[in-house]
């Protein structure tokens, strides 16, 4: 069955890619819950057509997907989907964006795909069978040391109500490291850290569908993936670090120190709000 699952999780995640490819120059936007929370054709024509392509192979198989939320159906088999990663960046034509499909087996999560149809590259990663891009194994990096290494982040959609929370872990780590990138498709940013592109990655507010496919890449490839406290990841607990292994102790523990001078900031900023107010 492994092999049929990763056959139907690859006709899948191309569907979507051909989808994003056809809708890029024709790009039809709304808007969720709030103005920076986007929501196109394309993602919803793509997530159809993975549920699609998912139910004719396994009608009875459980799906959370990002639009449509969860199925009805209940099983030990589930597929965890987001159907367009970087919805902004797509949105604006900016070249960094993908679906990310996981399939679980009683939670555990035993196939992932991620697959950047523009440029096409198609990140793979089976349990206990180690993790590819194009076929070809892929390892994390083997940086050591958290002041030479390279991360990536995101900001959740709160980040106006909360700037100042997420700009004191951004600064901390821009001041302990090479450098920070900030690329909005945390799928991406998870198979980078998986193929030694970037070193590791923390992100607040993520949802399962973010991460799933993603977690075990990282996994696979050599490195590490867990709650921001250094616990055993729980993928709907929204909060993530993923690294090549060797820093990952670095950047819980810089989390850490830094945490309390976040809280104080933001907490300043509400008194601010409410005295404004």
């Amino acid at each position: 069955m492994a092999n049929e699952i990763e056959n139907v999780a690859l006709r899948a995640a191309r569907a979507a890619g051909r989808i994003h490819l056809k809708r890029l120059s024709r790009i039809n936007i709304s808007r969720k819950s709030n103005s920076i929370d986007l929501v196109t054709e394309a993602d919803r024509e793509s997530e159809a057509a993975i549920i699609e392509t998912i139910h004719r192979a396994f009608p009875t198989h459980a799906i959370l997907a990002e639009e449509s939320g969860a199925s009805i159906h209940q099983s030990d088999h589930q597929w965890i989907i987001d159907p367009l990663d970087g919805t902004t960046n797509f949105a604006h034509g900016f070249p960094q964006f993908c679906v990310s499909i996981a399939y679980q087996h009683r939670g555990r999560t035993e196939f992932g795909v991620i697959y950047d149809a523009l440029k096409k590259e198609c990140f793979t990663a089976r349990r206990d069978h180690g993790a590819r891009l194009n076929n070809k194994a892929i390892h994390v990096s083997t940086t050591d040391s958290l002041g030479t290494s390279l991360l990536a982040t995101g900001f959740p959609y709160d980040r106006r109500e909360r700037r100042r929370f997420y700009l004191c872990f951004w600064e901390a780590f821009m001041m302990r490291t090479q450098g920070v990138r900030r690329t909005g498709a945390a799928a991406l940013d998870l198979a980078y850290v998986a193929s030694s592109r970037t070193d590791g990655f923390w992100e607040f507010g993520l949802k399962a569908w973010d991460v799933a496919a993603g977690a075990l890449l990282v996994e696979e490839a050599g490195g590490r993936v867990s709650n921001m406290d250094g616990s055993a990841l729980d993928i709907h607990g929204g909060n993530i670090i993923a690294t090549n292994r060797r820093i990952h102790a670095q950047m819980v523990t810089t989390i850490e120190e830094v945490r309390p001078e976040a809280e104080r900031r933001h907490a300043e900023m509400l008194r601010e709000s409410h005295a404004a107010a």
